[in-house]
């Protein structure tokens, strides 16, 4: 670890990093390894360890301002919805945290403000956290079964059912993550000072319209929109607009799925529907009998779609679900992910995806003749009554015909 003197002038992307000290103990166990996960940029985390002696621990590091992060005691399960783990706002300076085995989660820290309003927001999340945790827990259990008949190579009859139980479960954990957003989006507006506030907001606003994400990041106090959360926010509106109505449509050609040539440029002239989705995308492949037939409506007034998926990993996949759907009727392409290059933070300029600001799956972007969005439906947009609306508006009433 590095001396504190020197820690003050570290810079990571040239953002300065500032000291911190954070001490702990853990009730129940007297021997083992802490780990403490943080960011240190936009796109960099920090994973810090240390060796519990009578229960106590010591972990030094550095960090760009107040962020987020987390405590934990198993790296093996970190992700699941029972690992026994503390989400904690770090700040620079000397703090102190409270464990006990089997109960991370009721940790106390001291020594950080932006804690505070964590445990205060904590609070207000507890009653709908109640009711999803039972959910969280049969989704990961679910999840776990439907990865491991994969592995085993079962058949389709089998996994079948163990997908449709997910989908199910995922439904009914819905309402309760909308019931979250509003706890969230409340605290985002009446706390503009927040750095809680800016993250909550970082990974809020690539759902958002991009005037409704340029409204809420400009209620941010001029000091948090220059913290590190600040600036993903304006990085990610920026990203948003790219791919939202008014900008022109980034132009690419790829290999498409028999092994042609497909140019975006190629099809100026006419509508162009841009569908992002992926095989395992459970709402993108029930949307596909819709989006049929609106093809069957309007490919004869001008209408071309283009399938965009996110299967750079599962080419067989991909052309399985295209085969299964029936939707090999338009045009369809990967979206050109690496995922070496995303994990060492390269430059990816093949994605398509990061040239119109997708986060979240199914989003569709409409383009007019001339290259220019006009539609964005989905994350980050309106929803698919808008799309129709938007659709019928341009071509007029459709014919029906019958769905290949």
């Amino acid at each position: 670890m590095l001396p504190v003197a020197f820690l003050l002038h570290v810079t990571v992307q040239g953002q300065a990093l500032q000291p911190f000290t954070l001490t702990g103990t853990v009730k129940g166990m007297p021997t083992g390894t802490i780990y403490l996960s943080y960011p240190v940029s936009e796109d960099q985390y920090q994973q810090d360890s240390a060796v519990l002696q009578n229960g106590r621990f010591t972990i030094k590091g550095a960090l760009p301002g107040p962020v987020s992060g987390v405590i934990y005691r198993d790296k093996n399960l970190i992700m699941s919805p029972t690992a026994d783990l503390m989400n904690v706002f770090l700040q620079p300076g000397q703090m102190t945290v409270t464990l006990e085995k089997g109960h991370f989660p009721e940790g106390h820290l001291q020594g950080s403000a932006p804690q505070e309003e964590l445990d205060a927001l904590e609070k207000e999340r507890a009653p709908v956290n109640r009711q999803l945790r039972p959910l969280s827990i049969a989704f990961d259990e679910g999840n776990n079964a439907y990865i491991a008949a994969m592995r085993a190579k079962k058949d389709e009859a089998f996994l079948k059912p163990l997908k449709a139980s997910l989908d199910s479960i995922k439904e009914n954990m819905e309402p309760f993550y909308e019931a979250m957003d509003q706890v969230d989006s409340s605290f985002i507006s009446q706390h503009p000072a927040s750095y809680v506030s800016a993250y909550l907001l970082r990974y809020k606003v690539s759902g958002m319209p991009l005037r409704q994400g340029e409204a809420a990041y400009a209620k941010l106090s001029p000091d948090i929109r220059q913290s590190l959360y600040g600036k993903a926010i304006r990085t990610e509106l920026d990203g948003l607009r790219k791919g939202s109505p008014g900008s022109v449509a980034y132009t690419f050609t790829k290999t498409d799925i028999n092994g042609q040539e497909l140019s975006l440029a190629a099809l100026k002239g006419k509508y162009v529907l841009l569908d992002f989705w992926a095989s395992w995308c459970g709402p993108c492949r029930k949307g596909n009998p819709h989006l049929k037939n609106l093809y069957h409506q309007y490919k004869d007034k001008g209408l071309e779609i283009i399938g965009i998926s996110d299967d750079d990993r599962a080419a067989a996949a991909w052309k399985k679900a295209v085969a299964e759907d029936g939707i090999g009727i338009w045009k369809h392409v990967l979206r050109g992910l690496d995922m070496d290059k995303r994990r060492t933070g390269q430059p990816n300029p093949e994605d398509i995806s990061d040239h119109y600001g997708i986060h979240s799956l199914p989003t569709k972007i409409l383009i007019d003749p001339n290259g220019n969005i006009i539609g964005r439906y989905g994350g980050g947009g309106e929803d698919d009554d808008a799309m129709d609306k938007k659709l019928a508006a341009l071509f007029g009433p459709g014919h029906n015909s019958k769905e290949d």
